[in-house]
């Protein structure tokens, strides 16, 4: 099954909105997408390791993660590219830029949460080429 979408719709400020080749929809709100960055380092900041305590003079042993970034205003898209025929790359308004997300991945954090009704899934419930 071909994961690639049939039409992207991308408001720099407010959602990116992907028509799928199997007819469903699909809108990632700005906020969300950059949360959701697939780079290694913004996966192990979610996946909570390394994470980096409060100095010792707070009253409370508070761990807070921060994605990496310049959050001095609401982010935005600076540029998007497509990477070859599997994924996109987001340029975002924080300066960081590094994750490429693919369609496979943008399936799966699909923030209305439905399974597409498509036949690209393995045994696993990974989609094919979703890599390891």
């Amino acid at each position: 099954m071909d994961l690639s979408p049939a039409k992207l719709n991308l408001k720099r400020d407010e959602k990116l909105e992907i028509v799928w080749k199997d007819g469903s929809t699909s809108v990632y709100p700005i906020a969300f997408l950059r949360s959701m960055c697939p780079c290694a380092l913004c996966k192990e900041i979610r996946d909570g390791t390394p994470h980096q305590a409060l100095p010792e003079k707070s009253a409370k042993n508070i761990s807070l993660s921060i994605l990496p970034g310049n959050f001095d205003k609401p982010v935005a898209v600076q540029s998007a590219e497509l990477v070859g025929n599997y994924a996109m790359r987001i340029e975002w308004s924080d300066k960081h830029g590094s994750g490429i997300y693919s369609w496979a991945y943008l399936h799966d954090i699909d923030p209305k949460g439905e399974q597409h009704e498509c036949k690209c899934k393995t045994d696993s419930g990974r989609h094919r080429g979703a890599g390891p």
